[in-house]
């Protein structure tokens, strides 16, 4: 009689039960010492805390580290330390935003705030009079006609300096890189002196739009340009050895292949112009009442509501202002979730 046995198939980079006890100890431990430090030391406060902390628990692995594996983990325990740390002061801010905007701003929700404009109320009457109904949908609008002009002139430049590499591909090079360090309020105006003054079209949704679009077309650009350059040569080749012309290589293969990139560059394009305030102040004019026309009369936008409100300084205006930023962090989570399936359903398909 032959005995076979199985043997159950492992991750040697999962943590034993015994490696999260010491982590889950360590972890209690230096918040122990932390709270300590603040406590009875010259730390005080959050950054104390934190500072304490991260001392603690990179002092407390690493022992752990040196007693279980000797000193040759020195180094690894050490390293691996700092990449948590790393990432724990960039997780603070992001935390510490969300936690402001969620607690401060969920007080001022309430159902007419989606339903009702600010044409028959100010930002000083109570909060529960009024709403945020133009400033949404003028987002909307700004958001939606910025993607229309940019995101396609942003991904065909960045094919060409990548894919044709013609020969003006070094000045827009250079135009992009300059573009993408010019203030935002320069982009306002801009189209204040070239568009408003000059033109039929005046202050506008559209108008807003276009100062949007000059800040975001060199984020798509630079971020497509990057990730083009990730797709494979082989795949072109193998494309040109096929038969196929290069712009054909280049729309049957390398921008599907490159999809999901160009989804994030747009994600990132949009989050580069869903909160700037400076742009709108000389295209949009600001109106208090629903404007559903982007190309006629003055239209509102969430970073001006939340501009308008910090700057009457009131309790009540500036709660509608944290409401508006609430919403707006909303908004913006809300489309890039949205990109992310999409892309990641066509990819599957």
């Amino acid at each position: 009689m032959i005995m076979t046995t199985t043997v159950k198939p492992q991750k040697p980079w999962s943590p034993t039960r015994q490696e999260v006890a010491i982590n889950a100890s360590s972890f209690i431990t230096s918040a122990a010492l932390a709270t300590a430090a603040v406590k009875f030391t010259a730390l005080s406060g959050k950054i104390g805390f934190f500072v304490a902390f991260i001392i603690s628990i990179t002092t407390l692995q690493v022992i752990s580290g040196v007693r279980k594996y000797g000193r040759k983990a020195l180094a690894d325990n050490f390293a691996s330390s700092i990449i948590y740390v790393g990432a724990s002061i960039v997780l603070v801010p992001v935390i510490s935003i969300l936690y402001m905007a969620i607690t401060k701003g969920i007080a001022g929700l309430h159902w007419s705030l989606f339903t009702q404009s600010m044409f028959n109320a100010s930002f000083l009457d109570p909060v529960s009079k009024g709403g945020l109904l133009h400033a949404l949908v003028g987002t909307l609008y700004l958001i939606i006609l910025s993607m229309i002009v940019s995101v396609p002139m942003g991904i065909l430049t960045a094919l060409y300096l990548t894919e044709i590499k013609g020969p003006g591909a070094k000045f827009i090079q250079f135009v992009v890189q300059a573009m993408s360090g010019v203030p935002s309020v320069v982009a306002g105006l801009f189209i204040f002196t070239s568009v408003i003054l000059i033109s039929p079209l005046k202050a506008s949704g559209a108008t807003g739009a276009l100062a949007l679009a000059v800040l975001m077309i060199p984020t798509v650009t630079r971020t497509s340009q990057e990730v083009l350059l990730l797709v494979p040569q082989d795949l072109r080749e193998a494309g040109l050895a096929l038969g196929a012309t290069q712009w054909k290589t280049v729309a049957t293969i390398v921008v599907p292949a490159a999809r999901n990139g160009l989804i994030t560059a747009t994600i990132l394009g949009v989050a580069r112009i869903a909160g700037e305030t400076a742009p709108l102040i000389f295209t949009i004019g600001g109106a208090d009442k629903l404007n559903l026309n982007p190309f006629k009369d003055y239209q509102s936008a969430l970073p001006f509501y939340v501009w308008k409100g910090l700057t009457l300084g009131t309790p009540e205006s500036l709660q509608r202002a944290w409401t508006g930023i609430l919403i707006l962090l909303v908004l913006v989570l809300s489309l890039f979730i949205a990109a992310r399936t999409l892309g990641v359903r066509k990819m599957g398909k």
